[in-house]
Parts: C-alpha cells; structure tokens; sequence
C-alpha cells in the first residue's frame, strides 16, 4: 500500500502567535485533500466541459437567430450600413445641422447609392443575360471537350453524363418546383425585410448613440470604458469594411473592364459588374468573376484570349492584394486567408449568399474588439504577442 501513498501537495502551518514570536510552539500541519479535479486530466477535464459549454451555448444562439432571420438580418445590414455612412453623418451634425435632417440627408444619400448601383446592374445585365450564360456554358462545354483529349483519365463521359443528368433532374422535379413557388413568399418576406430594415437603419442614424447609452447603463468603471472601446470600435471596423470593399470592388471591375475591352472580349460590361458585385465576397467572389470571363473569351475569341483573360484577372488581384487593401482597409480588418476561409465556410453554412457576404466584417468587427479589449491599444491577455526573448 506504500506505493499508492500520496504525499500532500502543500502543507499550512497554523498559529495564533505572530510571525517570529512562535518560541516552543510547535506548527500544526494541514493536509490538502488530494482530488481528482487538481491533477492534469482533472484540469483537461474541466476545460473540455467549459469548451463543451461555450458550444453549446453558441450553437443555442445561432439557432435562434436563425429562427428569427427576418428581424436579424435587417438588424445586422442596418447595422453596418449605418456604420459605413457614420462619417457622412459625423459631418453633417459637426456643421451645425440638426439631428434629424442630417438622417434624412444621409439616408436619401444612401438611397441614391443603392439604386445607382442596382440600377447599373440590371441595366448592364438584363439585356445581356442570356447571351452571357449562353456563353458560359458553351465555354465549360468546351472546358470538358479539351478534358477529354487529356492522355490521362481525368473524367470520364459517363461521368458528366450522370452529373448533367442530376441537375436537370433536380431542375425538373417536384421539389424544385416548390422551391420555386415558394419564391412568391420569399419576395413578401424580403419586401418586409426591407422595409424593416429601412426603418431600422433610420433610428440607427438618428439616434444611434443615445441607444448604445442606454445599453451600457448597467456597466460601472472599467467594464464601461471597455463596453465603449467594443462599440466604437465595432462601429469603426463595419464603417471601414463597407468603404474599403466597395472602393476595392469598384477599382477592380474598373481594371479588368478596361482589360477586357483591349482583349475585344464580348459582353464585357455585364463581366465587370458582376466583377463588382462579387468581390463582396472574399477569394471566392474574384475566382467566380475571372472564371465566368475567361469562359466567355475561351468562346469568342479562343484558348490564346481566355489565358490572357486570366492574366488579366490575376494582376489585377494582386494588385488589390498587396496595394489596395493594405492601404484602405488597414491593419484593423487585416485577416488571415485561412480565418476568411473558415469564416466564408461558416457563414455560407449558417447563412448561404447572405451569410458568406457578411461572415468576413462580422469577422473582422470581432477580432478588432479582441484588439481593444484591455485598452486603447491594449488586446486582450491571450492575444497578445509573445516576447521570444524572454525567458
């Protein structure tokens, strides 16, 4: 039984004298009761259920929010629009203008914005649409031709056959057809949705700081300060994305609408829109975009044309990669491509379009309240660099 004897892991000695002046009394020693709880897979243990918690409770909100999609989606793209436009409105009322013309002015800007640019988009691509998709696909049939003259088995015809066959199958059937129907709903709900989010996103601009007041009304010192670090900073962050993204849309529908007019490749404008309208969504929405041109070039101008297509697309990319961004998206919404990438997954997942766009500000707004959590300039404890010096 000796071998399975454990030692006490710390020992207390117990005295009413004062330190120094124990003379001939001699110390009492108390055991700590050895547990199972305090050894190393005690304490894996704990944090696993405390892991195991946070899930669970993260997974419980998720799938409420997703319940009630109709308020919280209004709710977050008002949210980041009136964060994009808070300068505009910062502006106004810093000039003397009341509150309530300054929303009314920001929001008829607003207005002005978004239907511009809905009007470019359909006016570039109503028109167009069909001549565009018929070109896509008469390109990736060509794609799948040029696969076949591999001489390597890459995909076989039966392949392709079965693959084209289950699409219009699904297309074709009932359930698509329901889809469908129920499309006539999905536009009530998003004309509610919208009107929802207009009327949010006016008390949003009007009267958005004296609501944030009245939330941090429970919070005393230090958690009020770090409550307004968060919020400011959330506002900052959302502002920014908004500005930089659609700056860096509009640069680089504008660099390779000017490549795709030198190259004499077809429908080029509707490209660039959707060129526009895809870099919304990070990496995937640029890969979208310089695919569906270069199948469009493959078709009409042939392999030499698509490849310089490609080129076109690739510089351009890079240049808003390592100039663009860093210069108008800083350093705060400054992403790892991996992070973007679990996050584009997630919010694609939870979310679908809606969600891949909005997955990466919310992301990003996130990771920049990581950043002031414990000051100004001060990220929280476990965030922040290591000294590699220090021993």
């Amino acid at each position: 039984m000796g071998l399975f004897r454990r030692t006490p892991k710390t020992v207390r000695l117990e005295t009413d004298a004062p330190p120094g002046e124990l003379g001939d009394v001699e110390p009492k020693a108390t055991h700590v009761p050895w547990s199972l709880w305090t050894d190393g897979f005690g304490r894996l243990s704990v944090r696993a259920l405390q892991i195991i918690v946070v899930v669970v409770v993260v997974a419980a909100i998720v799938i409420g929010l997703q319940q009630v999609t109709l308020v919280t989606i209004p709710l977050a793209l008002s949210l980041i629009l009136a964060s994009a436009f808070a300068p505009l409105m910062a502006f106004l009322t810093r000039r003397g203008m009341p509150r309530l013309p300054a929303t009314i002015l920001t929001m008829l800007s607003i207005v002005i914005v978004l239907g511009l640019l809905g009007w470019l988009i359909v006016w570039a691509v109503r028109d167009q649409w069909d001549e565009l998709s018929e070109q896509a696909q008469a390109g990736f049939q060509d794609v799948l031709a040029w696969v076949q003259t591999l001489p390597f088995e890459f995909l076989t015809a039966e392949q392709i056959d079965e693959w084209t066959a289950t699409v219009l199958d699904f297309v074709t059937s009932a359930q698509f057809g329901s889809g469908a129907i129920a499309g006539v709903s999905a536009v009530a709900s998003f004309a509610t949705g919208f009107i929802l989010m207009v009327t949010i996103l006016f008390f949003f601009l009007k009267d958005g700081g004296i609501m944030w007041e009245f939330i941090l009304r429970p919070f005393r010192g230090t958690n009020y300060q770090r409550a307004r670090r968060i919020g400011d900073k959330t506002v900052t962050v959302l502002g920014s994305y908004v500005r930089g993204t659609a700056t860096v849309a509009l640069a680089d529908s504008i660099g390779i609408l000017i490549g795709l007019l030198i190259l004499q490749v077809p429908l080029a404008l509707p490209l660039a829109v959707l060129v526009f309208v895809l870099a919304f969504i990070p990496f995937v929405g640029a890969t979208l975009a310089g695919t569906l041109a270069a199948l469009v070039a493959l078709v009409s101008n042939g392999w030499v044309n698509a490849l310089f297509v490609i080129g076109v697309v690739v510089l351009v990319n890079q240049l808003e990669g390592n100039f663009l961004q860093p210069v108008l998206m800083g350093r705060t919404m400054k992403l790892h491509a991996f992070v973007i990438l679990v996050a584009l997954t997630v919010g694609t997942v939870v979310g679908g379009i809606l969600g891949a766009i909005l997955a990466v500000p919310i992301t990003a707004a996130a990771w920049g309240v990581v950043q002031v959590w414990d000051g100004p300039h001060l990220p929280a404890r476990w965030a922040r660099k290591k000294d590699r010096l220090a021993t």
